[in-house]
């Protein structure tokens, strides 16, 4: 919907039709940008959106809104250009966080490698999809068999999934990272912890930049919730 500059509504509810469902503020359905009536198949991620809406005061600020953010983005943009988006994700693949070590210093070297390595082991055994490893920036070719595994995963997601798993991959830097956080095999705790392997090991080195440090937990905080919507929206 358009975004009204006020809160024009006294009563949110949620409203259950067929298979999915939409929210009410009073008698009038909240729509997306693009003029759909929001509705989504889990009741659970309704109740969420409707709880967002709910705590508006008086303006209406879409940043305070991310579920329904989240949803729109699945309604409108996902679902009309799935394979376009599952071809951006699935670029990742080719360049993945975890498959790029450091050559030095030996400290981070060992990091990267205790990190990132039963991730890739745990992507080969989960995903048939065994990436190479390489030191260095200099870019490596992975086998096509593996590319091809990580896209019919990202292939076999419905829209709001594969809206989560976008927030999931491009906040963390790596596709295996995003699908094994979205197939229940990583903790989303973890698996930003285990992206941010390089950047903590130059704040223990040099200290911590605070507007860097503010930056982070905000991409945190969007990692967690893209994690939290995919369960909301599995709670059949």
């Amino acid at each position: 919907m358009s975004w009204a500059a006020k809160k024009f509504w006294t009563d949110v509810s949620v409203d259950a039709g067929g298979s999915d469902f939409g929210i009410r503020l009073d008698a009038r359905p909240v729509r997306t940008p693009g003029k759909a009536e929001l509705r989504v198949p889990s009741r659970a991620l309704a109740e969420a959106i409707a709880d967002e809406w709910a705590a508006v005061e008086e303006k209406i600020d879409p940043r305070a809104l991310p579920f329904t953010r989240a949803a729109n983005s699945a309604i409108d943009t996902v679902t009309p250009h799935f394979r376009e988006v599952a071809d951006e994700l699935a670029a990742y693949g080719g360049s993945d966080l975890l498959c790029y070590r450091a050559t030095d210093p030996n400290g981070l070297v060992v990091a990267q490698a205790k990190g990132w390595d039963p991730l890739l082991e745990r992507a080969a055994e989960a995903f048939g999809a065994r990436l190479t490893v390489t030191s260095g920036v200099v870019p490596v070719d992975q086998p096509a068999d593996a590319l091809a595994a990580l896209r019919a995963r990202l292939d076999r997601l419905d829209p709001f999934e594969l809206t989560a798993v976008h927030a999931l991959v491009s906040l963390s830097g790596s596709l295996v990272i995003g699908l094994l956080v979205a197939g229940g095999q990583l903790d989303a705790e973890e698996g930003w912890d285990l992206s941010r392997i390089d950047e903590a090991w130059q704040e223990r080195a040099w200290g911590v930049d605070a507007e860097a440090a503010e930056a982070a937990a905000v991409k945190r905080a969007d990692f967690l919730r893209a994690a939290t919507l995919l369960d909301l929206h599995r709670r059949r």
